[in-house]
């Protein structure tokens, strides 16, 4: 994908987040993200029924590429089954961490593809998939 192209939709995610703002309604699981080593703090809510993400939304103050990754995950993983959630995270922290991954099902997260040129901004691109990875952690340890 074009660098001109990445950061565009980078910057849109980041100036107009999707689902910004927590709803406080019940049926949500909740999870505070936040990153020791700079300002980022990632409040997500995620309603998740019969194996299918539903909803994900979030609040919190961090930078452009926290607050844009996190808007890209949440367009990328509401209405997909858990287990699709699980095989894009795997994928996603793949591309990360520069291993094998699958960049076909990755959708728009596929721009976050040369993170890996700046180790410095991989916590701020991963914060948010984090507090997903630990939320289906918690969805199948209480099965």
């Amino acid at each position: 994908m074009d660098s001109n192209l990445k950061r565009s939709i980078i910057l849109e995610h980041y100036q107009n987040p999707k689902n910004r703002g927590l709803t406080g309604k019940e049926g949500y699981k909740t999870i505070n993200m936040n990153n020791e080593s700079c300002i980022d703090e990632v409040n997500l809510e995620v309603k998740i029924e019969d194996g299918i993400i539903k909803d994900i939304h979030f609040d919190g103050d961090a930078c452009a590429m926290c607050i844009s990754s996190t808007s890209i995950m949440i367009e990328t993983l509401i209405n997909k089954t858990v287990v699709e959630a699980k095989k894009i995270l795997e994928n996603f922290l793949n591309m990360i961490d520069e291993k094998e991954y699958d960049k076909d099902i990755l959708e728009s997260a596929i721009v976050y593809d040369d993170t890996y040129k700046q180790p410095n901004r991989k916590k701020c691109v991963l914060l948010s998939w984090w507090g997903i990875e630990k939320i289906l952690k918690e969805l199948e340890n209480d099965r």
